[in-house]
């Protein structure tokens, strides 16, 4: 444990305060005792007004309940329920058509269309693998997944017969990205050979060979005639590097446990040494000592032998957490915690100053421009909010007015409700917008969940309000200008291993009209990119449609019966029992944040809070409403716990569910249910938060 210091009449870990002094604000040449002050002066202003916006939360969710308690058992009147939330304040006027007006903007984020990861911050290993998949090998992503339709590879060695079926699929991409006049790619018998349908689509030379680009996206063949791929290929091509991730998030919230001073420190260094550029990680693999660190640029030469440079590294945004938690890092005048998303905004803002006044290694932004982005905003209100932050962070750290951009997770109801006013209220500083539809579906519940039992979870996929939800989302952000200024985003693929279905469905993101779209690992994005060839993103969206109405939106998602056989009952606890645990032990007693936890059916799935805010929610809710009793669903806990407890059998450090009921684990995944209908708008965190906390103290 760390000592509390005080600065400014904070009390502050002696290890945050000396890590912020010694390696942010002295790089920085800010005055330290300045900063604290300015800080708590931030503080004294905001953060009473960050509870007074939580409380807001809590009561438009107390009259939302009253209301439907009042209405028990007579049918939803959706025309006196639009009433009712514009009366409350809930829905709000619509602003009078506008553009935004942000300024400053990288064209990985303004101009181009391409894939976007999501990495924990705290592990600096994936975050240094995400900040590097930039450029990502087209041919070992077709050797080592499933994307490639042809016989796995042999074990033992370069499989001959693989390698082919790889480089023949690579001559397919080619082909439709890069085509040649009167020849396949296929037939070229070297470099020099062949001739571009589209002249312009040539870049330049590389070290490593030809540079084209389509779409906006840069292509890189790869000839080594010498190496064990060129030397069985005709024309000596060794690879094709694709553009893959333009853009990374380095994630403070749902992907990460970090709870404490401790964990937030990791946080910040690894932030830190990302900006800076100096990040390092060392591990053991094969009985030898590997080192991660960030790419080099990709040097090129242009046909008049000019040279340039182009980046090796995703442009970073940082996720900050939202309005509801704090931390114990630092303590108020008043003993209080300080709210985590004020510290976070401080913080990563700070760090990133060194970005902004040129002392980094690589830099990140070329533009000047801080990404930092938002979740689990409630409606325009905290939006605002939001904007005046980050103004006050401007000042406090001296930086130019909208320095610091922000994107705005459209990831609760009251949020997509109103989104251009949410929009309109970060208009000068706005870099994009995301659909979170897991999150986006706890709220649904949670918002509604007095109304009625909802529907199976699975059936929501194909409900009213989600079509509505997706569509509004890049409708509305066109409507408001975004295009070819900000991301328009879709969510995140969860099937980590599941490539070749990706490549086959992701593609509809592009298709609604998302210039990007989230990928769960550096291979994930290496494919995903190939959709930016085949789909010119910013044509589409000239070519959509309508917004559609805020009315089919507030469609709630109820079932229209409660007449499940006693089978389907069970299969859905055991359904959300089995993803809930799988999760939370891992989160509690690990602390990781986010990872492949094996499904119900052993599938691997990208498990963060958003899906156990799903699973928890849905069970309070038929719990509230007599679908299914506690000795049910303390039923399905036992046995999935058994489940789950085989499917980390092979972890050596893993404790076991069963036998340890009173552990902190399995209490936390009790709670998170029959405590679910009181927590802040359904979140996880309160809970986890506190559960964790415990573990770590025991």
């Amino acid at each position: 444990m760390s000592n509390l210091i005080t600065r400014a009449g904070l009390s502050v870990d002696e290890r945050l305060a000396t890590f912020l002094d010694g390696e942010v604000l002295a790089p920085l040449g800010r005055d330290v005792d300045a900063f604290w002050q300015g800080f708590a002066d931030l503080l004294a202003e905001f953060a009473p007004h960050n509870a007074e916006l939580l409380a807001k939360r809590e009561e438009l969710q107390s009259q939302i309940d009253a209301w439907h308690d009042a209405r028990k058992g007579q049918p939803h009147d959706a025309v006196a329920y639009k009433a009712f939330l514009e009366e409350i304040g809930y829905l709000v006027p619509e602003p009078s058509p506008f553009k935004i007006g942000t300024q400053n903007v990288d064209p990985e984020i303004a101009t181009m269309a391409g894939p976007q990861l999501v990495v924990p911050i705290l592990n600096a290993r994936f975050l240094l693998n995400a900040a590097n998949a930039r450029w990502g090998s087209l041919y070992d992503a077709f050797y080592g997944t499933d994307a490639l339709d042809a016989p796995p590879a042999k074990p033992g060695g370069y499989d001959r017969a693989r390698g082919d079926a790889v480089i023949a699929r690579g001559r397919a991409f080619l082909d439709q990205a890069l085509p040649l006049v009167d020849q396949s790619w296929a037939d070229l018998a070297d470099e020099n050979d062949g001739k571009l349908q589209d002249e312009r689509q040539y870049v330049g030379k590389t070290e490593k060979g030809l540079l084209f680009q389509n779409n906006g996206l840069r292509i890189e063949v790869v000839f080594d005639a010498a190496s064990p791929v060129g030397q069985t290929d005709k024309a000596g091509i060794a690879d094709i590097n694709v553009e893959a991730a333009l853009t990374t998030i380095a994630d403070c919230e749902d992907s990460v446990a970090a709870v404490d001073a401790e964990d937030k420190l990791l946080a910040y260094r690894n932030w830190l040494g990302v900006i800076r550029g100096d990040l390092e990680e060392s591990f053991e693999k094969g009985g030898k000592t590997l080192t991660r660190k960030l790419s080099g640029d990709k040097a090129y030469s242009d046909s008049d032998g000019n040279a340039h440079r182009l980046s090796g590294r995703s442009l970073m945004f940082v996720r900050n957490v939202g309005h509801l938690m704090t931390n114990p890092a630092i303590r108020l005048a008043d003993g209080s915690e300080i709210p985590e998303g004020i510290m976070d905004a401080v913080f990563t803002s700070a760090i990133s100053a060194i970005d902004v006044e040129g002392q980094a290694k690589y830099g990140n932004s070329k533009c000047g421009s801080i990404y930092i982005v938002k979740p689990k905003m409630h409606g325009p209100e905290e939006c605002a909010f939001t904007n005046d932050l980050f103004n006050a962070v401007e000042d406090l750290l001296g930086l130019p007015r909208h320095t610091i951009k922000v994107g705005v997770m459209d990831e609760e109801r009251r949020t997509s409700a109103n989104l251009a006013a949410c929009i309109h209220a970060v208009r000068d500083r706005i870099v994009f917008i995301n659909t979170g539809f897991l999150d986006r579906t706890g709220d649904e519940i949670h918002t509604s969940m007095r109304a009625g039992p909802m529907m199976r979870k699975g059936a929501m996929k194909g409900s009213d309000w989600l079509t509505a939800y997706e569509a509004r989302n890049v409708a509305i952000g066109l409507d408001c200008g975004l295009s070819g200024k900000a991301q328009i985003g879709k969510g995140m693929w969860a099937a980590p291993d599941l490539m070749g279905q990706m490549t086959q469905e992701k593609i509809g993101h592009l298709r609604a009209g998302a210039n990007t779209a989230w990928v769960p690992s550096p291979t994930a994005a290496t494919l995903h990119a190939l959709h930016y060839h085949q789909a010119n993103v910013f044509e589409i969206q000239q070519g959509l449609g309508e917004i559609p109405s805020v009315e089919t939106l507030l469609r709630i998602p109820l079932a229209e019966g409660t007449n499940w056989s006693d089978e389907e009952l069970r299969d859905e606890l055991d359904n959300n029992a089995q993803g809930l645990l799988g999760y939370v032990v891992r989160w509690i007693d690990a602390g990781v944040g986010c990872s492949k936890v094996p499904d119900i059916n052993d599938v691997g799935l990208m498990e963060d809070r958003a899906t156990l805010r799903i699973s928890s929610q849905h069970i309070a809710n038929w719990l509230l409403h007599g679908v299914v009793t506690q000795d049910q669903v303390m039923d399905s806990l036992t046995r999935m716990a058994a489940k789950v407890d085989a499917q980390n059998a092979g972890d050596p450090t893993y404790v076991p569910l069963t036998g340890n009921e009173d552990g902190a684990a399995f209490s936390a995944a009790k709670e998170l249910i029959f405590k679910g209908v009181e927590q802040p708008s359904g979140y996880t965190e309160p809970l986890l938060h506190q559960w964790r906390l415990a573990k770590k103290a025991g």
